[in-house]
């Protein structure tokens, strides 16, 4: 599947315990998608854009009203890399 660069730093990101979070406005609409790794750093390739793709594909989820994490599909389709913390078979 073809992924941009952007979507691949977001996803591995995401693979090492990041999560987005998103800013909404005064009627709820989606205005911004932060996403911040897990050592409290926000990456600036994560877009609204960028967004809208992985949520679209599926690679990303938000469970209970939480911030959204990656998924086992998004795992999947992931690049290998070595410093990547899942491994889509160790679910």
């Amino acid at each position: 599947m073809n992924i941009s660069k952007p979507q691949q730093r977001t996803l591995h990101a995401l693979a090492q315990g990041a999560r987005i979070e998103l800013l909404r406005d005064d009627q709820g609409r989606i205005i911004a998608a932060d996403c911040i790794t897990r050592e409290g750093w926000r990456l600036t390739d994560c877009t609204l854009s960028v967004f809208k793709a992985l949520k679209k594909r599926r690679f990303i989820a938000s469970s209970g009203g939480g911030p959204y994490r990656i998924t086992r599909e998004g795992a999947v389709n992931l690049r290998a890399q070595l410093d990547n913390r899942v491994s889509p078979r160790g679910w």
